[in-house]
């Protein structure tokens, strides 16, 4: 179990190999934010969690791995779950007007959500927001200072909008042997999974700098912004803009 574990690790390590940091890096614009909503107790994650992985290493995607909490009681807690994620997901499930939460869900660009274990389905509602507008609009810039990471946020390029400048930390590739419930006798490797998310301030449509402290960042592993509307009542919304400001290091 060990030996597998060992070159299953390694190939995690050089998946990384070249991604390199997102710091001092042009503005950009992902091609797209995932959010899947995933599950250690939910026998219909395990192909969600591989496809995720491809997500997870490319470049030019957001990829964020929430794990909920409801499916513990199957028999095998889920070793990455938090109940803030369960609630991220039940308030996107009444952003959304749904009347119940699943897994695996994969919320895009925080518009529109789909089967996380179809790739078809992922792909093409990531096309059809870009086609229509609803891609990542606002450039996001992230610049290494030495102590500090900025976090410079272009113009709307439109009529001025309103966004929280949420940070989301996550953990690097894991591998998990699950040894009860559904998944029994599975070894997964989990890509990105959320640890903490907060809201760092607000943008007002207008060019504006956010400055992050390195220390905290680091220590937390990798990190990744999300410039997304948040309605009246406080639920998540659209997110017009994203950067990974720090992709975690995977030591063997």
């Amino acid at each position: 179990m060990e030996f597998r574990r060992y070159f299953r690790l390694a190939a995690v390590a050089l998946a990384l190999v070249g991604l390199g940091r997102a710091a001092d890096a042009e503005p950009t614009r992902p091609l797209g934010v995932i959010e899947l909503f995933t599950s250690q107790g939910c026998n219909s994650c395990p192909p969600a969690d591989e496809l995720f992985a491809e997500f997870a290493a490319r470049d030019d995607m957001v990829a964020l791995a929430y794990h909920v909490t409801y499916w513990d009681y199957l028999g095998w807690q889920d070793k990455l779950g938090s109940t803030d994620n369960t609630e991220r997901q039940y308030a996107y499930m009444r952003a959304f007007g749904s009347r119940s939460v699943y897994t695996p869900q994969a919320v895009i660009n925080g518009r529109t959500h789909v089967n996380g274990a179809k790739r078809e389905e992922v792909t093409a509602a990531l096309d059809n927001l870009a086609k229509t507008g609803q891609g990542m609009n606002v450039a996001l810039k992230v610049t290494d200072n030495g102590d500090t990471y900025t976090i410079d946020v272009g113009e709307a390029k439109g009529a001025n909008e309103a966004a929280h400048v949420v940070v989301v930390h996550y953990q690097p590739p894991q591998v998990v042997d699950l040894q009860k419930g559904e998944n029994k006798g599975r070894s997964v490797t989990y890509w990105n999974a959320v640890t903490d998310l907060h809201t760092a301030g607000m943008w007002h449509g207008k060019a504006q700098r956010f400055e992050l402290p390195k220390s905290e960042v680091e220590k937390k592993g990798g990190c990744a912004v999300l410039l997304q509307a948040v309605g009246k009542d406080g639920l998540p919304g659209p997110i017009l803009g994203a950067a990974v400001v720090r992709k975690p290091v995977t030591a063997l």
